[in-house]
Formats: C-alpha cells, structure tokens, sequence
C-alpha cells in the first residue's frame, strides 16, 4: 500500500446516493493504450472520442432533448478476463433521460443503481487520480468497489481540455460498505 504523501491529492471526495446513470454513446473493446499513452488524444479512446463527437454533430439536436447535463462521461468496464489479457471496455457518451429513441450507430449503457465515491482531480492530478483511488483511498475507507468499472465525468464548466491547469474531472467509483469481517 503506498503512502498518500506521494500520491496526488484530489480536491474534494464526496459519497453519492443510489445513482442508476443512462448513457447514449460508442463503445471500444481492446488495449486502448497499445498505439498511445494515457491521457492522449492519440490512443484508442481518444479516437472514440472523436467518432462520439462526429456521431454527437449529426445528431447532437436531437440527443440534447434527452440530455441530464452538460457532462460527457467515459466508463472503463472490466471484463473478467482483463487481468490476462488487459483488454477492457471503454465507453464514452452522455447521461439521458430515456434510452428510446437513439440514433442507431450509437450504443445505451445503463449502468447499475449503486453509490458512489466521487473524487475531483484538478490539473495534473488528474493523470494520476486512480492511482490515489486505488492504491490509497479504497484500502484504507470503509468501502468496497462494489462493480468493476469507474466513469471519468467530463463536466463543460469545469474541464478545459488536458493541458489547461484548470481543468477538473469526476472519478466515479462504485461503492458499497466493506463487510465487517
């Protein structure tokens, strides 16, 4: 377990309650990292990022009448077999209200009704939150993951693009109390 003096600091931690989020979006299935590093518009996510934004122009007028807010999210869902291979699911897209009615080239995601502990990454931090979630956070809280996946929010106010000092991203993690032993 590593110390939190040389993890990054996020800059408020908060528990939600129950939240089932539906998502209209696009879906990429593999190593997103194998052509790029994280965190750069050149890996696979980066480019599913740009053919949800292509997808999200052409029907983004009617997507909008659906929409929660103005937050775009990416899910990383792993599989069972992920700690073989290290392929994993990443799904990027927006909250709706209803999944009827989606454009067909995209893909819904209905995500399960479950807490979660949400922690906000400013700058650089952002990079390396996960690594403070993971290796800090988790181990030593009263909770558990309660699915394995994580949403990265992307919030239009507070998210300025990767290299803005500013910008802020929401680390979703799905959560339940840890049992006692």
């Amino acid at each position: 377990m590593e110390s939190e003096h040389n993890l990054p600091k996020p800059k408020k931690i908060r528990i939600t309650s129950e939240k089932a989020f539906k998502l209209v979006g696009c879906v990429y299935y593999g190593d997103p990292f194998h052509s790029s590093e994280e965190w750069s518009i050149e890996n696979e996510i980066g480019v599913l990022w740009n053919r949800f934004f292509r997808l999200y122009q052409t029907y983004g007028h009617f997507i909008q009448e659906e929409a929660v807010n103005d937050r775009a999210y990416e899910v990383h869902i792993q599989p069972e077999d992920y700690h073989e291979t290290g392929k994993f699911f990443v799904y990027v897209g927006i909250e709706v209200k209803k999944l009827e009615k989606m454009p067909i080239e995209m893909f819904c995601k209905l995500l399960p009704s479950t807490k979660y502990a949400v922690f906000t990454f400013k700058g650089e931090d952002m990079f390396k939150g996960c690594e403070y979630i993971w290796n800090y956070w988790l181990p030593n809280s009263e909770y558990d993951e309660a699915y394995p996946y994580m949403v990265q929010a992307y919030d239009k106010n507070k998210f300025r693009g990767m290299d803005n000092p500013q910008s802020e991203v929401d680390f979703y993690v799905p959560v339940n109390l840890k049992k006692p032993e």
